[in-house]
């Protein structure tokens, strides 16, 4: 009598069924594993940024409204890190000079991050604030406040 070597067909699809259904559970967890990954990126460049606003205002005391002024090229927005957040032009409010009746208004910066391409995804964290005071603040997509959990 002979021996046969080899496999059969069912276990060939066994075997690719049992595949498929690792893939289908690890691709999706590995997708989200690198998204979140990539909030160091928006985290970074935020604090760097408002580093670079600090350093800015401590020669011109005044925050600066344009990228140039800190070192970076555009207009309206820059890309940060990898591609996978973008920081507008940052929001400035100008100090007004104190009057007889009211106290001077300190000059202030608002840094936002905001999630792009495949970030997007990311709805946790889909943007991330830094303001002069120092304040941190991330919310999901629906605009519901997620600092604990991004920071």
């Amino acid at each position: 009598m002979r021996t046969l070597k080899g496999f059969t067909l069912i276990e060939l699809v066994v075997a690719m069924l049992i595949a498929a259904i690792l893939a289908a559970i690890a691709i999706p967890s590995y997708s989200n594993y690198v998204r979140k990954s990539h909030r160091t990126d928006a985290k970074n460049a935020l604090l760097d940024l408002a580093s670079l606003e600090e350093r800015f205002f401590s020669t011109n005391n005044v925050y600066s409204s344009t990228w140039s002024d800190l070192g970076y090229s555009g207009t309206t927005a820059i890309t940060v890190g990898s591609g996978y957040y973008t920081v507008a032009v940052p929001s400035i409010l100008a100090a007004t000079a104190p009057t007889a009746t009211t106290v001077g208004v300190p000059a202030t910066f608002t840094l936002v991050a905001t999630a792009v391409n495949d970030q997007q995804k990311d709805s946790t964290c889909s943007t991330y604030t830094v303001t002069s005071a120092g304040a941190r603040s991330a919310k999901d997509a629906s605009n519901n406040d997620t600092t604990s959990s991004c920071w």
